[in-house]
């Protein structure tokens, strides 16, 4: 995760560096975050069939080797931005079903730990605010003092090392089912469960919206404001890692009280939370106001995943839980190619002040009309349910 956070900021500044266009920088982020579409919907059934620990090393694997192609290209003759667009794609497709099976595996080790799931969210969590805690700001030292494709090789060797962890220290046996039904009709069976259960279509539809809107946020918007306004990448580090630390925080903090909390309040208060600073970002304002708005985003998003996937994992049978949750996964990232490929070019035709305050005025709206929204009220009723649903236990689809 640290090495994909420093991507994350090393791939945007090259593009942008290199071509000197936003609507190009929207483009390649475009095609970083639809494979995750894709590995979502078609690769959960694909982790439910394999096992949640062997997809986890070979994505890792394929993923790895396609990411260090693109700085060895680079070093060979230069890469092309249709090369770079190609590569990008292909390592967040093989990357997908790898992230799925790891989330798929908490349920189990927070039963091992005998662990309240809350918890368990939170730490996993947490572990993703802290690699961008940490991968952003060091990312951006590493570009000023070397070059992108430096960070790149990076990321290429994290792969790796995460493959060798999970092979070496997860040795929980696998409980995949002898008896499988085709490809096709498993996928249909998670469609249909995700399609039935109304709570967490909603809660999809919600976030798909959302990362719609602020999907561009640190592909796009950030890396233009630290290039025009600040004209640094150590600017844009920084805000990353800003964002990253808060929100860990944030996390922290719901990990140690979120299973006392009446859940759609806090649900709803984090994600109108998110929505304000929007507004403050739209001034372009001087990097200590944007690490400050940035600052309350983050610890505002803190417990909003640890929430999404607690009340997920609660309903979700094991037997089709790689299923859903890559559904899920793809659900919530569906709109967000869209939004990466719209920010670049509303920024090119609006400036980039406009752009967020348009965006942020709809993040307002939206968030706020979750407090009208009845179907959430369904997470309290949640609670009444065990931490989780053990692995081959039955339970009627809600």
């Amino acid at each position: 995760m640290t090495g994909n956070v420093m991507a994350m900021v090393a791939i945007p500044w090259f593009v942008l560096v290199s071509t000197g266009s936003p609507s190009k920088t929207g483009l390649v982020a475009f095609f970083t975050f639809l494979p995750a579409v894709l590995a979502g919907f078609l690769g959960g059934t694909l982790v439910d069939r394999m096992g949640f620990r062997a997809m986890s090393v070979v994505s890792d694997v394929a993923s790895g080797i396609t990411m260090a192609l693109i700085p060895l290209l680079h070093a060979v003759g230069g890469i092309e931005l249709w090369q770079l667009i190609v590569l990008v794609f292909l390592g967040a497709l093989l990357d997908g079903p790898g992230t799925t099976a790891r989330s798929s595996l908490l349920p189990d080790l927070a039963e091992a730990a005998s662990m309240e799931l809350e918890r368990a969210t939170s730490i996993n969590s947490g572990i993703q605010r802290g690699s961008t805690m940490a991968g952003a700001p060091l990312a951006g030292v590493l570009i000023a003092v070397f070059n992108p494709p430096t960070v790149l090789w990076i990321n290429a060797a994290t792969f790796g090392i995460s493959a060798l962890l999970v092979a070496l220290f997860v040795q929980r046996p696998e409980r995949v089912p002898q008896e499988r039904e085709s490809y096709l009709t498993e996928l249909t069976v998670g469609l249909r469960f995700l399609s039935r259960d109304r709570l967490v279509r909603v809660i999809v539809i919600i976030v798909m919206v959302t990362n719609f809107l602020d999907g561009p946020v640190f592909a796009v918007y950030m890396p233009v404001y630290a290039q025009e306004v600040l004209g640094s990448a150590v600017a844009l580090g920084l805000i990353l890692g800003t964002f990253g630390g808060f929100a860990l925080l944030g996390t922290l903090v719901f990990g140690l009280i979120g299973n006392r909390l009446p859940r759609r309040p806090a649900f709803i208060g984090a994600f109108i939370a998110v929505s304000l600073p929007f507004l403050v970002l739209a001034t372009l304002p001087p990097l200590w106001v944007a690490l400050l708005a940035v600052a309350v985003a983050g610890l505002a998003a803190g417990p909003i995943n640890p929430l999404i996937s607690t009340v997920a994992f609660e309903r979700i049978p094991f037997e089709m839980r790689g299923r859903v949750v890559g559904a899920m996964t793809a659900g919530a990232f569906v709109a967000m190619p869209a939004g990466m490929l719209l920010g670049g070019y509303l920024v090119e035709w609006m400036g980039l002040g406009t752009t967020l305050l348009t965006v942020g005025a709809c993040y307002v709206v939206l968030t706020t009309s979750l407090l009208l929204n009845q179907s959430l009220k369904v997470m309290e009723a949640e609670r009444s349910h065990v931490g989780f649903v053990s692995p081959g236990s039955e339970r009627s689809t809600p």
